[in-house]
């Protein structure tokens, strides 16, 4: 997961020398299947969901991640980025490093060979992987600096490849990149409070996700406005930003875990939509981070308010939340900040079943709930779902035969569009939904012990690629067959 959506432009990306400038990795295309489905039908509880249960124009895709995906850290005249470096713990990213036309020329054979295919790229320019090179010269998104890089980079991208791409994501969940990377150190680059365990050697977990995400927002808007000036009148296409959003149920029936479990999606997704859609941060977070929250000058905020055409919704789980009363003895951090414990167990019983991921229980009806949250709390914005998924574990011992049948996948799937098809017809704007992921690969921090894949790769033999029972089941679903048993 936290991926790309099925057509990639430059995960890696922002720097021009290195993603498209400088990587050829750093393109997040989103390959979607664009789907021309049939009027939203009638459906009953005895008839399964297929594609022409979704209204007339709903795209249908798979997503995924040039890091996560591609290889080739060393070729095509890609530069290093941050999981280069944090993965491998070894050793351009702006215009004045000069634009990699070998980049340039792969990414547009890959586009040209999807459209000729009649799938439609969504691209995602920041999946992460920002440039080394960048992080060494001025910190990277630390620095007020990378929103012009960042700017420029999505400049080229637009220029290059816009004449063809009609749908692109600036960023892939920046709540992610923030805190895994800046609060708690689990993702690159490995940034937090220095702690008894030695986990990290710099950061603080205190100011340095605040201001992250207050440079990943500008960078976004930037990145927006150049677009919306310069190229969406003759490019015709749209432009918005993906989130992935943890659904919060609190813990108890009581006023302080309700409180609880709204205040906690303040400061996951508040902290990003609020900006967006009024101009200025939640009132919860400025009243309990003070002034470590970076504030926005007007200008800003002009730039920052309305810069989205849609919005790309990541879901893959929900917790609990209860109320953790104020105190004054705990660190300062982004993890404490918000005043809420978070778990996925009530009474003895988890939410829901619980995936290979530690982080990941099965929680279906929180997919609906947030989709309504969505169209309630932030004016019914333009929605696709940019990714949606479930893991198992990479077992060295499980024949190929075993691996293929992913049943467990097949009910997922089945489960959540049930959930989607509920959200839309209570009129949540949901134009598109792709699936997490196309391919087995490599996911973050977990390495290649988990798969998300709908489609098989073996890593010890030439990453051969065999389709998984989930595969089938929804080149079923396209086809709009209507029941379609679990075994196949």
């Amino acid at each position: 997961m936290y991926g790309w959506n099925t057509g990639t432009c430059f995960e890696n990306a922002i720097a021009l020398s290195v993603t498209v400038l400088a990587m050829r990795g750093g393109l997040t295309l989103a390959v979607v299947v664009l789907v021309a489905s049939l009027a939203l039908g009638r459906w009953s509880k005895k008839e399964e969901l297929n594609r022409k249960s979704f209204p007339q124009g709903f795209i249908f895709g798979t997503a995924s991640s040039a890091y996560q995906n591609e290889g080739a850290a060393a070729e095509g005249g890609r530069g290093p980025s941050v999981w280069d470096t944090f993965t491998h713990d070894s050793p351009g990213g702006n215009l004045r490093g000069g634009v990699n036309q070998e980049g340039i020329t792969y990414y547009n054979n890959l586009i040209n060979e999807l459209l000729s295919n009649g799938l439609q790229p969504f691209i995602t320019l920041f999946h992460w992987d920002s440039p080394q090179a960048l992080e060494d010269e001025y910190g990277g998104f630390l620095s007020p600096n990378i929103v012009d890089d960042f700017r420029d980079f999505a400049n080229t991208c637009f220029k290059e490849f816009g004449d063809r791409v009609k749908h692109w994501i600036t960023l892939n969940e920046p709540l992610t990149y923030s805190t895994n990377g800046y609060a708690t150190g689990e993702f690159a680059p490995g940034r937090c409070s220095k702690r008894e365990d030695g986990k990290c050697s710099a950061g603080n977990s205190a100011t340095e996700p605040y201001i992250v995400s207050h440079h990943l927002l500008l960078a976004h808007a930037a990145a927006v406005k150049i677009y919306r000036e310069k190229y969406q009148a003759s490019q015709n296409g749209k432009i918005g930003i993906t989130f992935g959003v943890v659904w919060m149920v609190p813990l108890s029936a009581s006023k302080s875990d309700e409180n609880a479990a709204h205040r906690l999606l303040d400061f996951t997704l508040g902290w990003y939509m609020e900006p967006l859609v009024r101009g200025k941060y939640p009132f919860s977070m400025r009243s309990l981070v003070g002034d470590r929250l970076p504030s926005f000058t007007k200008e800003q905020a002009h730039m920052v308010k309305g810069s989205f055409d849609f919005i790309g919704l990541n879901y893959y789980t929900a917790l609990y939340a209860t109320d953790l009363p104020l105190s004054n003895s705990h660190r300062k951090t982004y993890v404490t900040d918000a005043n809420v414990t978070i778990t996925a167990w009530r009474n003895g019983i988890a939410i829901g079943r619980q995936a290979a991921s530690r982080w990941l229980f099965i929680y279906p009806q929180g997919f609906r709930d947030l989709l309504v949250y969505f169209k309630e709390r932030y004016q019914s914005p333009i929605i696709y779902i940019t990714e949606n998924g479930v893991d198992e574990f990479n077992n060295k011992t499980t024949t190929l035969e075993e691996a293929l049948r992913d049943d467990m996948r097949i009910d997922f799937y089945r489960e959540h569009l049930t959930w989607l098809h509920k959200a839309i017809r209570e009129g949540v704007d949901v134009r598109g939904y792709f699936a997490w992921t196309l391919l087995d690969n490599f996911e973050w921090s977990d390495g290649y012990t988990v798969r998300f894949g709908i489609n098989y790769v073996d890593f010890d033999n030439g990453l051969k690629r065999y389709p998984k029972h989930s595969a089938h089941w929804f080149k079923k679903f396209l086809k709009g067959y209507r029941h379609i048993s679990k075994s196949m």
